[in-house]
């Protein structure tokens, strides 16, 4: 019998650990085969047949064409997401804007929408929320009957390791709330709440980075700065919910915190007239006047930060992402510097610096996977 639950609701069912350990290994690796699945689950071949054939039996799982392995014996078929057996919402709370967006189980971004907000009150939020998920539906009427939950991203600490955050005054409506609850009751659906850093680590987890490496630190670069830590592809949130505030290792009394905010400023002061950090980053130019002044004096802090990570965590890997331009990642990430010794001339190994894998709003990708990621794909029952 299967180790599958119903959820009776949505006509969805909820994997087991097991199964939750298949899904997430094909959402990583699109077209994985049944040998791959078993050795990189640590499962037995037998036991990797049954389930991924119960998988596809309940939609959650497709087969595709075959492949060789190369090795003797009929070729393998692949293995990949139904893309239509759930969906997700994912919202991203900034201080002047908010992204809401609808992905589907494997990962697929189906509508994203972007608004300027003047005023981050729960009135306009939750109205352009439910504007925004109309128009959502009506691209995937699926998605109104299989609709599984909503994430949302927050700047700003969390007070109580789950839910309660003290974000900037501009959400001050949002703040010292439980923000799952109130969510969940305006919108009807059950919700997810987590920092913006940590939100974006688990996007790049799922549909990034984390399809190369399963240890690596997030770097959240938007109006402040922030991150996430991935352990074992798994999001480490410490025992307060706020391991990854990455801006925390520098004291703001000795150090310019580099940000978004420091680069308008930058530009501002250099003659280019931009309204806030949406309109910069809507027409951003990396030759823009102001842009390599902020580069050389945020260098030596980032080289700090990653230094640090390194020596303390040793990821893999170092993505920064968030709401950081690809353009100008590709000008800032190789003038950071990683201090080693190279003792006998021969440097430890050290975690590669990137730029964030995954694309559009990397807070609301995040924001999105977890509804996805806590019903199905890392379920423990």
């Amino acid at each position: 019998m299967s180790d599958l639950r119903i959820q009776p609701a949505l006509g969805i069912l909820r994997p087991s650990e097991s199964e939750a350990r298949i899904l997430g290994h094909v959402l990583r690796n699109r077209g994985a085969t049944q040998p791959e699945i078993a050795k990189a689950c640590e499962l037995s071949q037998q036991s990797v047949s049954r389930l991924v054939n119960e998988l596809v039996g309940a939609g959650a799982l497709v087969l595709g064409e075959r492949r060789s392995s190369g090795r003797r014996g009929q070729p393998s078929a692949t293995i990949d997401i139904a893309p239509n057996y759930a969906y997700a919402l994912g919202v991203a709370l900034m201080t002047d804007a908010m992204s809401v967006l609808l992905m589907d189980f494997a990962g697929n971004v189906i509508a994203h929408e972007h608004f300027t907000m003047p005023v981050m009150s729960r009135r306009a939020v939750f109205a352009r929320i439910e504007e925004a998920r109309e128009r959502f539906f009506a691209l995937a009427p699926a998605a109104r009957l299989r609709l599984v939950g909503a994430g949302i991203g927050i700047l700003g600490p969390c007070l109580d390791g789950k839910s309660r955050f003290n974000p900037p005054r501009a959400l001050d409506e949002f703040a010292m709330v439980p923000i799952d609850e109130l969510f969940s009751e305006k919108l009807g659906i059950p919700c997810w709440v987590e920092s913006d850093g940590n939100a974006a680590a688990v996007g790049e987890s799922f549909l990034g980075a984390g399809r190369f490496y399963s240890n690596f630190v997030y770097i959240y670069v938007a109006a402040g700065l922030g991150g996430g830590i991935i352990s074992n592809n798994r999001l480490l949130r410490g025992s307060h919910g706020n391991s990854g505030e990455i801006g925390r290792m520098l004291p703001w009394r000795n150090f310019q915190i580099p940000t978004l905010e420091t680069l308008l400023h930058a530009l501002r002061k250099s003659g280019v007239e931009l309204d806030g950090i949406s309109t910069m980053l809507a027409s951003f130019d990396p030759e823009w006047p102001g842009v390599d002044e902020w580069i050389t004096r945020s260098r030596d802090q980032f080289s700090l930060i990653a230094s640090a990570i390194a020596a303390l965590i040793d990821p893999e890997a170092i993505v920064f992402g968030g709401r950081l331009p690809r353009s100008l990642a590709s000008k800032l990430l190789p003038a950071i510097e990683l201090f080693d010794d190279a003792r006998r001339e021969m440097p430890r190994p050290l975690p590669r610096i990137i730029a964030s894998q995954a694309t559009f709003d990397a807070c609301a990708i995040g924001a999105a996977m977890l509804p996805l990621e806590q019903m199905l794909y890392t379920t423990m029952l």
